[in-house]
This record gives structure tokens, C-alpha cells and sequence, in this order.
């Protein structure tokens, strides 16, 4: 561990990223003897789903995510707060105890409202199945090609680039088959 802690103070290295998962101890303990911020891999995933999310469900999508993964990851941090007398409430403690109250009632919040979201949602694939209207899902690995097939099935217009998580967000066009049956088809995230 020193020689990566040498290596990123010699080449002004400011992130580690790990090719995994890590505990919070782990990525603690890497912080603290590097003094570099370490990023795992699902932290990374969930950073480029939040730069990337353009509807408002994705978003809250990708908030509640990062949340629920974050919390477990406070426990470590207390440590490096103040505390005050053996056995009595410091200022760490209490801090810490008010993060993790925030980022809960957050997670509620954030929780409540996809509820209502998916209420929605459901509104309208109901309306879709009284309307005799079937669905079609384009579905596979991230950067499998889906949006460029929506694109040209439909017209739609979706991003479409050679890049890991381009889209995050399902996107439904309307597709009229050469039967003349028009189908809903779906770009789902990979």
C-alpha cells in the first residue's frame, strides 16, 4: 500500500478506482493510507447514471440508488469527527446520527414519490392493454446496438453513441408493422 500511496502522491492522483465492489472498511482503509478519495466500481456506475439520467424518473432513480449505496459507507466516518468525554455524545456522533437521519427521511421521500411515478406508469400501460395496444421491448447489454435499432424502426430520434450507458432512460414509440398492426416498442436500458 505504500507504493500506491507513493505513486499517487508523485503523480498528483486524486481518485483511485477499484475494478469491484468494496466494503466501507476497505475503501476506508485505502483513503486512509493513501489519502487519495477511492471510488468502487458500482459508485462509478452509479456517478455516470447520474451525469447521464435526463427524465425526471431516472433521476430520482439514480438519487435513490446512490443513497441506499452511500449509507453504509457513513458507519467509517464518525470516527474522524470529533468526540467529546469518555461515554458522552460528541459532536461526530451526533452529526453523523443527523446524516444518516437526512439521507433516510431523503430515501423516504425519494421512495414515495417513484411510487407515484409508477402509479402513472401503470395508468398508462393499462390504457395501452384496453386499447388492444401490444408492447414490443428491444432488450439487451449496454451498448448492444438498441437504440440505433429504435432509431431506425422509428424514427425516434433516441442518443445513440458507441459509449457504456448512453441511455438510461426507456423510451416508447409507436411502430406501425408491415402487417399495418401498430405495436408500442420499447428501447429498455441494458
Amino acid at each position: 500500500m505504500a507504493e500506491v500511496a507513493a505513486f499517487c502522491r508523485n503523480n498528483d492522483i486524486d481518485l483511485i478506482i477499484a475494478d469491484s465492489e468494496l466494503t466501507p472498511s476497505q475503501i476506508n482503509n485505502i483513503e486512509t493510507k493513501t489519502d487519495t478519495r477511492v471510488v468502487d466500481r458500482t459508485m462509478l456506475i452509479l456517478d455516470i447514471f447520474a451525469a447521464r439520467a435526463r427524465s425526471s424518473e431516472g433521476k430520482l432513480q439514480v438519487e435513490l440508488a446512490q443513497l441506499k449505496y452511500s449509507l453504509p459507507f457513513l458507519s467509517g466516518r464518525g470516527k474522524s469527527m470529533s468526540r467529546l468525554g469518555g461515554g458522552t455524545r460528541g459532536p461526530g456522533e451526533s452529526k453523523l446520527e443527523s446524516d444518516k437521519r437526512h439521507i433516510r427521511r431523503r430515501i423516504h421521500s425519494l421512495s414515495e414519490e417513484l411510487k407515484r411515478v409508477e402509479k402513472r406508469r401503470d395508468l398508462i400501460r393499462s390504457r395501452r392493454k384496453k386499447d388492444g395496444i401490444i408492447t414490443v421491448a428491444i432488450v439487451g447489454y449496454t451498448n448492444a446496438g438498441k437504440s440505433t435499432l429504435m432509431n431506425t424502426l422509428t424514427s425516434a430520434g433516441v442518443l445513440s453513441e458507441d459509449k457504456l450507458f448512453a441511455t438510461l432512460d426507456p423510451t416508447a414509440r409507436r411502430l406501425t408493422l408491415p402487417s399495418k398492426r401498430e405495436v408500442m416498442l420499447v428501447d429498455t436500458v441494458g
